[in-house]
C-alpha cells in the first residue's frame, strides 16, 4: 500500500466523526485533500466548512462545498487537519505548508481536533522536520538570530509567502523534548505571528492510516 493510500484511507475514517447538520473545520494539505474528497460526499449532509487556506477553500468551493468566514462562527464540533510530525502525546508540527498561522486560529475555535495521517507521521521526539514559524518579514533577520538562540538552524523558505503576507523560517536541528513550553517561547519572540508546535491545542484523536488499516487513538 503507498502512503498516498493509507492517507486516503484515514482521510476517509474521519467522516465518520463528523456531526451531521453542521459546520466542519478543514486543515490544508496532501491528507485533507482525501478529507475533502470524502466531504463532498455529505455535502447536502453539513451546512458548510470553515477553511484554513486559500488552497483549501478553493478545493472545497470547486466541489460545491460552501466555505464560512470564521468571525460569523463563535464555535463548530470538529477541525480535521494533518501534520508533518506527532508525538504520543498528540502534539504535532504543523507548517510545510505554509498554513500554520490560519490552522491554529481553525482549531482554537473547534471543539474537537482530529488529526489524520499516515503512519510515517509518528515519531517520539518531535523536530526532525524542520519547524515552520511564520514571521512578518522585516522581523526575519531578527527572529532567526532569537531562533538559532535557542538552539535551532533557522532557514528561511525561498519562494514562499503566505496567504497572510508573511514569511516562513523554517528551523531545523531542534530535538523538541518540551513542545508546550517551546512553542510559548518561539511566539513570545516579536516579529513571530505563529510557530508550527501544536501542543497548547494538541489533537484530540488521531486517525493513522497503515498497510493494515486506520488506527484511532483518543
Amino acid at each position: 500500500m503507498t502512503q498516498d493510500e493509507m492517507k486516503k484511507n484515514a482521510a476517509w475514517a474521519a467522516l465518520q466523526y463528523v456531526p451531521r447538520n453542521t459546520v466542519v473545520g478543514v486543515g490544508t494539505g496532501s491528507t485533507v485533500n482525501h478529507f475533502i474528497d470524502a466531504l463532498a460526499s455529505i455535502k447536502h449532509e453539513i451546512k458548510g466548512a470553515v477553511s484554513s487556506s486559500v488552497q483549501s477553500t478553493e478545493k472545497l468551493q470547486a466541489l460545491g462545498i460552501a466555505v464560512l468566514d470564521l468571525n460569523s462562527i463563535d464555535s463548530f464540533s470538529v477541525y480535521v487537519d494533518g501534520a508533518d510530525e506527532i508525538n504520543q502525546h498528540k502534539h504535532m508540527i504543523k507548517g510545510g505548508g505554509a498554513a500554520l498561522t490560519r490552522e491554529k486560529i481553525v482549531a482554537a475555535v473547534a471543539e474537537q481536533f482530529i488529526c489524520i495521517v499516515d503512519q510515517s507521521k509518528q515519531v517520539d521526539v518531535l523536530g526532525k522536520f524542520p519547524l515552520p514559524v511564520e514571521v512578518i518579514p522585516m522581523a526575519s533577520a531578527y527572529v532567526a538570530r532569537q531562533l538559532t538562540k535557542l538552539g535551532g538552524r533557522p532557514v528561511l523558505r525561498q519562494g514562499v509567502i503566505t496567504d497572510n503576507g508573511n514569511v516562513i523560517i523554517d528551523v531545523h536541528d531542534l530535538a523538541i523534548t518540551a513542545p508546550v513550553k517551546l512553542e510559548q517561547q518561539i511566539n513570545n519572540i516579536v516579529g513571530v505571528v505563529c510557530n508550527g508546535i501544536f501542543a497548547n491545542r494538541a489533537a484530540d484523536m488521531v486517525l493513522v492510516g497503515s498497510a493494515d488499516g486506520t488506527q484511532v487513538i483518543k
